[in-house]
Parts: C-alpha cells; sequence; structure tokens
C-alpha cells in the first residue's frame, strides 16, 4: 500500500515537472465548454425575463447568473494560461485565445467585487430600460424612448425637438457614478487575465494585435470620409436653408437635435426635406405596409421568408412562442431590438417594440440575420458558437437588409411595379442617410470608451470627451453647452449596457462587400444597388458556408468563404454608392466642405 501510494506521488511530481501535455488541455477545455454552456444558458433565461419584466427582482437574479457565468468564464480562462506555452493544435490554441474573450466584462477574482460588477451592470441597463421625459415634471406627460423617437423623426419644430433632445439625455446623469465604478471593477479583472484594461481585452477579439486592429479602424475610415463629408454638407446647407442661419452655421458642426434621430446615428428621417426634385424613391414602404394593416407577427414572417427562399429552414415553432414582438401595457421592458439564442443551439427568439414602419421592416430582417446565424453554428463546439468576429454578426443581417430593393418588393407583392432608374438618386440617398451617416458615430462610442477603460479619459471628463469626438468624426454638436454635470454617452443604450460598438462600424463596411460578392454569386447584372439576392440558391449556400463556420477560424477565412478576399475594404461602399457621390460633389460645388 504504501509503495502504491509513494509510486503515485512520484507519477504525480513527474507530471508537474514535465508540464501539461495536449489530451489535459483537450480535456479541459472540454470540461470548461460543458460548465460554460450551462451557466450562459442559465444567464440568458435570466437576462431575458430581466429585458422583457423589468423589476428590482428580476434585475437581482439576472446580476446573479451573469455573475456565475463571468466568474467562471474567468476562472477558466486564468486556468488556461498554463497550456499558453504549449504546442496545441490549431483548434485548440483557438479556444484557449476565445476563453480569455468569453466576456465583455471581466470580473475580478474577489467575489464581491465579481457581485457588485453585475449588480451594476443589471442596475444599468435596467435604468436605461425604465428611462422616461416627463415634460414640466408633469407625470402624466411622461415620454418613452418610442414616442421621443416618433418626434425626432417626424417633428421640425426646432424647439420642440431639442425639449425632447435634452429630455431624454436627462435620464442619464444618475446612471455616470455607477459607470464610473464598472469601468473600475472591469478595468481589475481584465489586468488579471493579462491586458492593460478593458478596452484592450476588446480590441484583441479581432485575430490580429489590438494595435494593429486600431490602425485598422483608421484605414477603413480614411476610406469612406470623403463620401460622408460630402453628405455632411449637403446635409448641413439643406438644414441652413431650412431653420436658417441662426440655427444652423455655414461651416461648423451640425446641432445634434435637428437630425432626425436623438443620437444623431442615422439621418434617413430628413429624407422628404433632402429629397433631389423628382428624384423620390417611388414609394413609401411604411404606408404601404399601413395601409395592408400589416401585423408585427407578419412583418416578422416576412423577414423569415427571406432567408427561407435562399434554402435557409424555417424558424422553429418556439420563436414564434416566446418572442417579444410588441410593447407590453403592463410592465417596463428594454424596447431595444435584440436576437437571442437562448440555449445556444435553437432558442431562438427575438425582442422589439414592433412600429409598422420601413424602419422596423429593415430591422426585423437585420436580427433575423442574427437568428439564422446563431442557428448555423450551432453544433459547432461551444467556443466557437459566435461569428467570425463581432462585426460579421452585425453584418449578416444588414447585408440581407441591402436586398430589400423595389425588385424585392415586386417579388413578395408589396409593390406592383418597381420605379424605373430615374428614381435611383432618391433611392441611394435614402439609403446613404441611414448608412453612410451612420459610420462615424458607429466608430467613435469605442474610441471614447476606450480612452475611458485606458484612464486618459477621467470621469470628470466624460461629457467633454464624449462632444469632442462627435465633433471630430461626424461633424455633430449640441445646441448649448454640455458641461459634466451630463452624461451624454449614456443616454445610448449600448453605453450602460456595456454592448461593444465598433462592431457596428464594421458591419457597415462589411456588408457592402457581402452584398456585392453574393449578388456576383447571383448572377445580377443590373447596378449593384438594385440587387436582391432573394431566392437565389448559390447565393444562400455561400452564405451558408460561411455562417456555419462560426468563429471556429480567423475571419479573415470566413470573409474569403464570401468575398474571396482576406482583407475588410471600404471600397464597396464608395462604389455602391458613385452616383449619389457624384451628384453631392455637384451639389456642394462652391458650399463649405468639412467642418
Amino acid at each position: 500500500m504504501k509503495r502504491a501510494i509513494v509510486l503515485a506521488m512520484l507519477l504525480a511530481a513527474s507530471a508537474c515537472r514535465r508540464g501539461p501535455t495536449v489530451e489535459e488541455a483537450r480535456q479541459f477545455l472540454d470540461r470548461a465548454e460543458a460548465d460554460l454552456l450551462e451557466l450562459a444558458n442559465e444567464a440568458s433565461r435570466a437576462s431575458w425575463v430581466q429585458s422583457t419584466y423589468i423589476t428590482l427582482d428580476t434585475e437581482a437574479l439576472a446580476a446573479k447568473a451573469n455573475e456565475r457565468y463571468i466568474t467562471a468564464a474567468v476562472r477558466y480562462a486564468k486556468e488556461a494560461a498554463r497550456f499558453e506555452k504549449l504546442a496545441l493544435p490549431d483548434d485548440l490554441k483557438r479556444k484557449i485565445h476565445l476563453l480569455k474573450l468569453a466576456t465583455t466584462l471581466p470580473a475580478p477574482s474577489d467575489p464581491a467585487l465579481a457581485a457588485e460588477m453585475t449588480k451594476l451592470a443589471a442596475g444599468l441597463e435596467s435604468a436605461y430600460g425604465k428611462g422616461r421625459y416627463c415634460p414640466g415634471g408633469d407625470q402624466a406627460k411622461c415620454l418613452n424612448i418610442d414616442e421621443i423617437t416618433r418626434i425626432m423623426a417626424t417633428s421640425r419644430d426646432p424647439k420642440q425637438l431639442y425639449d425632447v433632445w435634452n429630455g431624454w439625455h436627462s435620464i442619464a446623469p444618475p446612471m455616470k457614478k455607477d459607470f464610473s465604478r464598472l469601468v473600475e471593477i472591469a478595468n481589475q479583472g481584465a489586468r488579471e487575465l493579462g491586458f492593460a484594461d478593458t478596452g484592450a481585452m476588446w480590441r484583441s477579439g479581432y485575430d490580429m494585435p489590438a494595435d494593429e486592429f486600431a490602425k485598422e479602424l483608421d484605414r477603413l475610415w480614411e476610406q469612406v470620409k470623403p463620401l460622408y463629408e460630402q453628405l455632411h454638407a449637403y446635409v448641413r446647407w439643406k438644414l441652413r436653408e431650412k431653420y436658417g442661419p441662426a440655427a444652423v452655421p455655414e461651416k461648423g458642426p451640425i446641432p445634434a437635435h435637428l437630425l432626425g434621430n436623438i443620437w444623431a446615428q442615422q439621418w434617413d428621417n430628413l429624407y422628404p426635406m433632402l429629397a433631389p426634385a423628382g428624384a423620390d424613391p417611388g414609394y413609401d414602404l411604411g404606408a404601404i405596409l399601413k395601409r395592408r394593416k400589416t401585423t408585427p407577427v407578419e412583418m416578422v414572417r416576412y423577414g423569415e421568408r427571406f432567408f427561407t427562399s435562399l434554402s435557409f429552414e424555417p424558424l422553429p415553432p418556439t420563436f414564434w412562442e416566446r418572442s417579444m414582438f410588441t410593447r407590453p401595457r403592463d410592465r417596463d421592458v428594454v424596447c431595444h431590438a435584440s436576437a437571442w439564442d437562448v440555449d445556444n443551439v435553437e432558442d431562438l427568439r427575438i425582442k422589439m417594440c414592433i412600429e409598422i414602419n420601413a424602419d422596423d421592416f429593415n430591422t426585423i430582417h437585420h436580427e433575423l440575420g442574427h437568428n439564422f446565424y446563431q442557428r448555423a453554428y450551432n453544433r459547432q463546439p461551444f467556443l466557437f458558437r459566435a461569428g467570425a468576429n463581432d462585426g460579421f454578426h452585425e453584418a449578416v443581417g444588414d447585408t440581407i437588409a441591402l436586398s430589400i430593393t423595389p425588385e424585392y418588393l415586386v417579388k413578395i407583392g408589396l409593390l406592383d411595379k418597381a420605379p424605373g432608374s430615374s428614381k435611383d438618386l432618391g433611392l441611394l440617398l435614402a439609403r446613404a442617410l441611414d448608412k453612410v451617416a451612420f459610420l462615424p458615430f458607429g466608430l467613435l462610442i469605442d474610441q471614447w470608451r476606450w480612452k475611458v477603460f485606458s484612464g486618459e479619459v477621467k470621469p470628470d471628463q466624460y461629457n467633454r470627451a464624449w462632444w469632442e469626438l462627435r465633433r471630430r468624426y461626424q461633424g455633430v454638436a449640441p445646441a448649448g453647452e454640455r458641461g459634466e454635470e451630463w452624461f451624454d454617452p449614456g443616454a445610448k443604450y449600448h453605453v450602460p449596457a456595456n454592448v461593444p460598438y465598433t462592431r457596428y462600424f464594421l458591419a457597415h463596411i462589411l456588408q457592402f462587400q457581402f452584398h456585392k460578392a453574393l449578388s456576383d454569386a447571383a448572377g445580377c447584372q443590373g447596378p449593384v444597388h438594385r440587387c436582391s439576392i432573394y431566392g437565389n440558391r448559390e447565393a444562400g449556400r455561400r452564405l451558408k458556408e460561411m455562417l456555419e463556420m462560426g468563429a471556429s477560424r480567423p475571419w479573415q477565412e470566413a470573409l474569403e468563404k464570401i468575398t474571396g478576399t482576406r482583407q475588410m475594404d471600404a471600397s464597396a461602399i464608395r462604389a455602391y454608392f458613385k452616383p449619389l457621390e457624384d451628384w453631392l460633389v455637384e451639389q456642394n460645388r462652391g458650399k463649405p466642405v468639412g467642418w
């Protein structure tokens, strides 16, 4: 017996001296993935209830479930460090790397700090979801984000626009203290994983060194900046004509509250006042949907049928039973549209407060892109059940939405006849006010957060730094002074909800690359902005092959599957909008461009 004990001790000591083996790494990752899958599903269910039924209790339950998942993910990431110097097969090496990035909020090893962090995170998201602006303090007149969004979209009264813009931003200052504390705790967790800060950890998730990724973003922005500047100049002088020189400067940034959107991130609601004579799109999709008495569920069915036309399987029955399509009347919910894969297999859902309009018609196609992507990779190991990078996940649905062309609307019976090519300028301008206007906003939010995480921007500089970046990238400014008593970043959902935002900038680049490549695969002969891949099985096959990869290979390989190239390239978006850009240059001749 003693000999056996001694032998076991000698074997254990020998194992310690020789270090871990590849087989031990594989067994470790198998255990980690099984555990994290169970914890992720528990956290998803708790988060779903919290988002669709906001109470103190659901906040607490979601915070606790997220705490369990995040704590386990960080613990496994630290344990995995002992395998990093081992010569591992590519799949195991990739899993070790992804394990370190399994959460956007890395918890410190101190249990009290981990619990505090998840409680703060749940509370911030709920605070946003419960946000209301009550004009004059009258509780009977309170406006939620849906109602404020409608006013921003339709009102042309600058006083009313500023009132609701300022009112919505007033929900954010109470979040500032909790947000800054969340940054402190998350940074401690990131440093324990070997990253300089949380922002550096986020930038490490793109299959290239973090500094190289930052340079890649700069390169892509410089590619698209000339197109944005022409659009900005055109919108500025048209708004100056509408509201007068006292409201809109000739050369400077555009006042944020005049751009038709509470965050000035998309300007498509301004189209009626910006449209060139005789170049309207030729139809009003929102009016068509309302005239047909389309229901929210029918709106979603249109999106599902697009994917099934590409040979994807229909959504499961549980999707229709468990999704939230409209705002409930009896409780607070987070209405921000999102797609869910609650069990990481087939419990797919969307959460939206659907309005019958063109914007939500497009958004539905976008959100379903997430769901079909989630199901396509559900046979991958748990750590590979994600997009090739987070920009890919956002780009897939937007690629489908680019196929919402007049020709597509004819095929599905919403239009009798597609307008002729004389209407293309209007179609392109309407789309540019959505897609091109968004580009700098998609870039700047994480530029701000990275500075916050690194400590370059301190809490007493949050608002000044925010507006400096908005002026620099967007050429947008507030109507008046915004001191540090404000916390304007918190008025954008993704900041209190801790959702990385660079993915949306990347998605706006990638979707045009994807659209061009898939249109070519579908044999489209016309201008790329009129191409729709609806009903084309070859385009569907290429898309499905890429989706099924999940995160199992670097994103460069996934990009190559569809486009034949391994580099993100903004030339596709410039080519898509080339007729419009030429027209904008002509319209802006003799007028200031830039800010």
